[in-house]
């Protein structure tokens, strides 16, 4: 079950993404999904989508081609707040997406 959900969210990170949606993927219950992702995953499901669109985000401020502003990185990955994004990138990663964005 969880690796079908991770697929689907690794092919579709920016989709806007409900626990309820990444349960029909697989028929189960949110609770079933819940506890899959926590034995299996040792995350949540938001907590591991979040940790994939941070990821795929963090390829874009530090490629070289011109990927956009770090607001349009944020919002291609599925990120409604810029702010947000910038709190939880700053959080995994140790430094702002601006900074990664300039070196």
């Amino acid at each position: 079950m969880v690796k079908r959900v991770l697929d689907a969210l690794h092919d579709d990170p920016a989709r806007d993404w409900r626990l309820a949606d990444m349960a029909e993927v697989d028929g189960s219950s949110l609770r079933r999904l819940q506890e899959g992702f926590a034995e299996h995953v040792g995350a949540t499901p938001t907590e591991t989508l979040r940790d994939i669109r941070l990821s795929r985000a963090r390829a874009d401020l530090t490629s070289s081609d011109d990927s956009g502003t770090v607001a349009e990185v944020a919002a291609r990955w599925g990120f409604s707040s810029a702010s947000r994004f910038a709190a939880a990138y700053r959080k995994r990663y140790g430094i702002a997406p601006s900074e990664h964005r300039r070196r």
